[in-house]
């Protein structure tokens, strides 16, 4: 199943490496891969991506639009 999301967008304009999104988000690079192609990913991994972008989680549509 695959779901759209702004992760790659939103990584290249603030010019962060994966391994370093990973990093930040305390996942994997391998999960940063998976999900930037639109995969499905838990609930608690889109909240840990979310606060390393920046983002409030109120905001979670920016990233992760429904």
């Amino acid at each position: 199943m695959k779901n759209g999301n702004n992760i790659r967008k939103i990584r290249e304009e603030r010019l962060m490496s994966k391994m370093e999104l990973a990093r930040l988000a305390g996942v994997s690079s391998a999960t940063i891969v998976r999900i930037e192609r639109g995969e499905v990913c838990r609930l608690e991994t889109k909240r840990k991506i979310i606060l390393a972008l920046g983002y409030a989680l109120a905001e979670k549509n920016r990233v992760f639009p429904e």
